[in-house]
């Protein structure tokens, strides 16, 4: 099989799929609050052109799938574009982002498609600090969950972002919540993407190192492995089944073992979360390229792809919001 392989020899198995950037909530560090410059539905990939562009991944060695957003389920019939990535040759792991507000009426239907694993963004388990991060209600989250724990999803990773004089009181509340109900934890640092990234990492950081320090005051933690993609490093709770991750894109960075390129609704492969570099596939789909024409402007696109992000060196660098980018 073809190894898609960038210029510092990182093999690219992995593209995060942008199907929408619309969402249902409005995390403060995500999205602005009445924000509306949503790209125009003429200019989202359809899903024979997602189909197409995928089936060229997998041709090039690209295995691993993840479904997001904005949030994946705002877009309709997602189940049915999950059957048809399942039977792309070389695509054998699909996964999905979400933020559950959905999962309790789609997680049958998608785990029946073919999406094995999900994570799911959920910041604070009291109400109010949700509705402050959101806008949205912790009930319907909770309601989802316990629909894919229902339908068999697994593992269930529960995505955290830790924020200082927000949610940093909660720490270990959401390891006990993970605990009792199997689900795996991961927290993120804040991280500058756009205006509002850029305020609630200048606010709100928390630097992971320190929250590792302290949870491990009343767990006790050992070396942890997660099978997957993703930049994670995993410690366990002794004893128990429970795995931590900790995504420190600031204080302990993962650019080089960097695996994946994202794809966003509109067709644009964004090669670095923290850097600019991109190429757009619409215009040569919607110009009726050749097969080898698209396999070569994905080969170009993982040329761009820089050796690391500055997030932490000039935090003001990227001007689009995460949910611009595909989560």
């Amino acid at each position: 099989m073809a190894q898609l392989t960038d210029r510092f020899g990182r093999h690219i198995e992995y593209v995060r799929l942008s199907v929408t950037d619309q969402c249902d909530l409005r995390c403060f560090y995500c999205m602005p609050k009445g924000f509306k410059d949503f790209e125009e539905p003429e200019h989202w990939l359809s899903f024979d052109e997602i189909a197409r562009v995928m089936g060229a991944f997998g041709q090039l060695g690209v295995q691993r799938v993840r479904i997001t957003g904005g949030e994946p389920l705002v877009r309709k019939d997602i189940p049915d574009l999950v059957s048809r990535l399942a039977a792309l040759p070389g695509i054998n792991d699909i996964s999905l982002s979400t933020n559950a507000t959905r999962m309790a009426k789609h997680a049958q239907a998608l785990k029946d498609a073919g999406v094995a694993r999900i994570n799911v963004s959920l910041d604070s388990l009291k109400p109010e600090v949700f509705k402050q991060v959101t806008g949205g209600k912790l009930e319907k989250v909770l309601d989802g969950l316990m629909a894919a724990k229902a339908a068999g999803f697994s593992p269930i990773k529960i995505n955290m972002v830790a924020m200082k004089g927000v949610n940093d009181g909660e720490f270990e509340d959401m390891v006990e919540f993970c605990l009792a109900h199997g689900f795996t934890l991961r927290f993120i640092e804040t991280m500058p993407m756009g205006d509002t990234g850029r305020h609630a990492s200048a606010d709100h950081y928390v630097n992971l190192q320190d929250v590792k320090a302290r949870l491990a005051e009343r767990f006790e933690l050992v070396p942890g492995v997660m099978p997957g993609g993703g930049p994670a490093r995993y410690m366990q709770v002794a004893g128990t089944d429970l795995k931590i991750g900790f995504i420190t894109p600031i204080s302990q960075h993962f650019c080089e073992t960097c695996n994946r390129v994202r794809l966003s609704v509109d067709g644009t492969i964004y090669t670095c979360l923290g850097q600019e570099h991109n190429l757009e596939l619409r215009p040569l789909l919607r110009a009726g390229c050749s097969d080898a024409e698209l396999l070569e402007a994905i080969q170009r696109a993982v040329d761009l792809k820089p050796e690391r992000h500055e997030f932490k060196d000039e935090p003001g660098k990227v001007m689009r919001f995460m949910s611009m980018t595909g989560g």
